[in-house]
């Protein structure tokens, strides 16, 4: 039996602060991996002119966690009914991986919303919830439900949005995404935006 966390995001593109987060839940929640699940459509979002096909986020995502130890990208809600429903995704986990144990690790922003996401109750009462800090989002630990924790985890200052719009301005992003994926970053979203 594994411990898996579910790390879900747009990884539009992962930057360091991603990486550097999934390492700190890894070890702060006791985890065996994290599978960071590149979501093709986030139900809460509205859809992005700069969100760059599925394909090339994965493989992005791919390129910057070699040689991480446990963590994984995973194109598992590419194949799933979309929009991508954090519950149907547990579930179809479940039922592919019935041995391993999955945790949802969320942010404390994400959590304020938790009560507007589809089957919460179902997902608060069939699953593990890790939640980590973030900037402007205080959470009251004593007051979450059974099942739900609160790790204190670093504040990462990097965003997808600031690294889209260094290269969009030219500016260097080596400081803020992996050597890996700095010629590819700049590439594809120099094409998406037709420079």
């Amino acid at each position: 039996m594994k411990k898996i966390g579910i790390f879900g995001g747009s990884f539009n593109p992962i930057h360091n602060g991603h990486i550097a987060l999934a390492r700190q839940l890894r070890e702060l929640a006791g985890l065996n991996e994290v599978w960071l699940m590149v979501s093709p459509l986030n139900p809460l979002k509205q859809s992005s002119a700069d969100l760059l096909p599925d394909h090339l986020r994965l493989q992005m995502a791919q390129l910057a966690l070699q040689g991480e130890t446990g963590l994984k990208a995973s194109d598992y809600e590419f194949h799933l009914p979309k929009p991508s429903y954090t519950w149907n995704t547990l579930q179809a986990l479940h039922n592919d991986y019935p041995n391993d144990v999955f945790t949802l690790l969320i942010g404390a922003d994400n959590w304020q919303l938790f009560h507007h996401w589809r089957n919460y109750a179902d997902i608060l009462a069939h699953y593990p919830i890790v939640i980590y800090p973030r900037q402007g989002s205080p959470i009251d630990a004593a007051s979450l439900p059974k099942g739900v924790q609160l790790v204190n985890t670093q504040l990462y200052n990097v965003s997808s949005t600031e690294v889209r719009c260094r290269i969009r301005e030219g500016k260097p992003v080596d400081q803020l995404i992996p050597a890996s994926i700095v010629e590819r970053a700049q590439t594809y979203y120099a094409i998406h935006h037709g420079k």
